[in-house]
């Protein structure tokens, strides 16, 4: 079906159950006033705290609702364990606009594989794989390309083997940062300076998650690239991170404006080439298709890169680097999402094909 043709009837999908539920309302909020309407009938889809998914009008009253800040978005309430309208033949193209668990991590891209749905972004493999941070890392060594190391912690093994865990976690020097596997939007993430501060980070971490990572600390420069296109993917011009608070936090990200975006980052032709082929590298590597940000480490003494992580659904707000960096890349928003949407049709026809 071609957008010339007709309207496509697009389900906008947000919420969610993760600790990024409010980021996701944001998200969408902006997704939805970029959308082109000659293009696009956009069908609200919004899933409650607990995970059921609101009423079509509770869902478009949250998506039209007022205010660009997460501490300003309504809580809402679902009544159906599925919104109907996927199952009656009336949506064309998924669009998730959801981040964390149960939207990033390939279970929600599970539920329209089997109602054979079209979607935007990656595929249920990838998006389990970029969503759990210790299994990324394992592909991204696997690769030879460069991450921090780091330790892995459960929570049983924290509760029965705590001394020996603390000593493998410290022997990887100080700062670490611990954060849990499987979680986004640095929630629940914590900056460790001090060897008193580790065991309170972890227990933190593990409120999340039932494992964490625990990661060497770099002195290093935050670099982001946005990367998009399935079989033959390409790099946005780099962004760079200057944080305002101890680092790139929860609150630095969406609830101030203490931290820098810097869109194009200041880097010399070299460096930005060097990154963007690294972000392509680790996306390939990732199984990505459709579109990642990967975020990645420029060592201050070593002019190295490596990669911290790959997120298959990054954040979409009026001020997040994905959308920014493409923007500078020559693809303004309406176009980026056009594309993102383009993708996810052309991967569900390949697919049937197969």
């Amino acid at each position: 079906m071609s957008t010339a043709e007709k309207s496509l009837h697009l389900a906008l999908v947000f919420g969610g159950r993760s600790g990024e539920h409010e980021v996701s309302v944001v998200s969408a909020r902006s997704v939805s006033g970029a959308l082109d309407a000659s293009r696009y009938l956009v069908v609200p889809m919004a899933i409650a705290r607990d995970g059921r998914w609101a009423d079509p009008d509770t869902a478009r009253r949250v998506l039209e609702g007022s205010g660009d800040r997460t501490d300003e978005v309504a809580r809402f309430d679902g009544s159906h364990r599925l919104d109907p309208r996927l199952l009656d033949g009336s949506i064309d193209v998924v669009l998730p606009i959801l981040h964390g668990p149960y939207g990033e991590d390939g279970t929600i891209q599970g539920m329209l594989e089997m109602l054979d749905l079209p979607y935007a972004g990656c595929d249920v493999t990838s998006s389990a794989v970029c969503m759990d941070k210790i299994l990324c890392k394992r592909l991204l060594r696997e690769a030879g390309l460069a991450t921090p190391q780091w330790r892995e912690v459960d929570r049983r093994r924290w509760d029965t083997d705590r001394s020996r865990l603390r000593d493998l976690c410290l022997e990887l020097g100080l700062p670490l940062f611990v954060k849990p596997v499987r979680l986004g939007s640095s929630v629940g993430v914590s900056k460790v300076s001090q060897e008193s501060a580790l065991d309170a980070a972890i227990e933190s971490a593990l409120g999340y998650d039932q494992r964490a990572i625990v990661e060497q600390g770099l002195d290093a420069r935050e670099i982001e690239v946005a990367v998009l296109g399935n079989t033959d993917p390409r790099a946005s011009v780099p962004g760079e991170i200057v944080p305002g608070h101890e680092f790139y936090d929860y609150d630095d990200k969406y609830l101030d404006d203490s931290c820098q975006l810097l869109a194009p980052a200041p880097l010399d032709e070299s460096q930005s080439e060097a990154a963007r082929a690294l972000a392509v590298q680790a996306f390939r590597s990732l199984g990505c298709d459709g579109m990642a940000r990967v975020d990645l480490f420029l060592e201050r003494a070593s002019g190295r890169f490596s990669i911290n992580e790959a997120n298959t659904i990054p954040g979409f707000t009026s001020i997040s680097m994905y959308p920014k960096l493409w923007a500078l890349s020559g693809l303004p928003y309406a176009r980026l999402l056009d594309e993102l949407i383009r993708l996810g049709v052309e991967r569900h026809a390949r697919e049937k094909r197969l």
